[in-house]
């Protein structure tokens, strides 16, 4: 268990080195890609967390102890947005942010626990990056279609399309969207959204850098390693041929690879879950959150 987990006040010499060590674990995990950023080189998998989302590897690094811990000999940190001084030391000001970002808060909160309360669903194969080259002049990633285009608009042919997710969704070909179970629009996310989808998996590193101090180091972190997770997946089971780069498909077109790509979806789906309910905690909105009457569309705080 973490320390920030179990203590309420942190010295000066626990607090430096517990966002010292965050550093270095937020190096790790964005040495590669910064490497290759250096050099221009583009990386089809591992680079999307830093281009779809745009944040930069400089968020991951900064560090926050989250709500309700007391940095002693913190005077410094007095002076940091969100932050208030508290005798010799300082906190985070939680009031502060959910009243300065109370319609992201709460939009937030609302589809976090939306998503965290309903069913999760494994039918959909990871068809949405297929969807997105159906019938397409222009794919959306600079490496070869695994099957060729006509073998990719095949396999979209034989399934059923079931995506969930409004953002996965709104890159659908025209002709693929008119294919999908349901219609999304972005006013109906949080009624949409569950917990087997890999994209709502991967957002929960959006709403923790969103979310801003109130989430602890640590959490943002162990978010972005799940998104992470997430993607190999996405790109394993996408039609994209990937083996040049070292990711062996996931072949959803056939009986083992549907077999394979639920089983990890599963273990991911419940991962998502716990880290959901993570971040709920963090924020004070595990039991407490007013009622989702109260909350804005999320329309209004992406």
């Amino acid at each position: 268990m973490s320390l920030l987990a179990t203590r309420g006040v942190l010295t000066r010499e626990e607090w430096t080195g517990a966002a010292e060590a965050h550093a270095v674990r937020a190096d790790a995990l964005t040495a590669d890609h910064r490497a290759r950023a250096s050099r221009a080189q583009k990386h089809p998998v591992e680079d999307f967390l830093f281009t779809y989302y745009s944040y930069k590897p400089a968020i991951l690094r900064r560090w926050h102890p989250g709500a309700g811990v007391l940095l002693k000999q913190a005077e410094e940190r007095a002076g940091w947005r969100w932050y208030r001084s508290e005798g010799a030391g300082a906190e985070v000001d939680a009031e502060r942010f959910r009243a300065e970002k109370g319609s992201m808060y709460r939009g937030i909160v609302t589809l976090l626990r939306a998503t965290l309360d309903r069913p999760a669903r494994f039918g959909c194969f990871g068809l949405h990056e297929w969807a997105m080259a159906y019938r397409a002049d222009e794919v959306r990633h600079a490496v070869p279609l695994r099957l060729g285009r006509d073998g990719t608009d095949a396999v979209v042919d034989a399934h059923d399309l079931t995506c969930t997710h409004f953002d996965a969704f709104r890159f659908f070909t025209p002709e693929a969207a008119s294919l999908n179970r349901t219609p999304l629009r972005r006013e109906d996310q949080a009624a949409r959204e569950q917990p087997g989808c890999l994209h709502a998996g991967m957002d929960v590193y959006k709403w923790a850098v969103k979310l801003g101090p109130l989430v602890p180091g640590h959490l943002l972190l162990d978010a972005f390693e799940f998104a992470r997770d997430i993607r190999t997946l996405d790109m394993q089971a996408s039609p994209y041929d990937l083996t040049a780069w070292g990711y062996a498909p996931v072949a959803i077109e056939t009986p083992q690879g549907k077999s394979e790509y639920v089983a990890r979806q599963r273990t991911l789906s419940a991962r998502g879950q716990e880290l959901r309910r993570a971040v709920l905690r963090a924020v004070g909105a595990s039991d407490d959150t007013p009622g989702r009457a109260d909350f804005l569309p999320l329309r209004s705080v992406l």
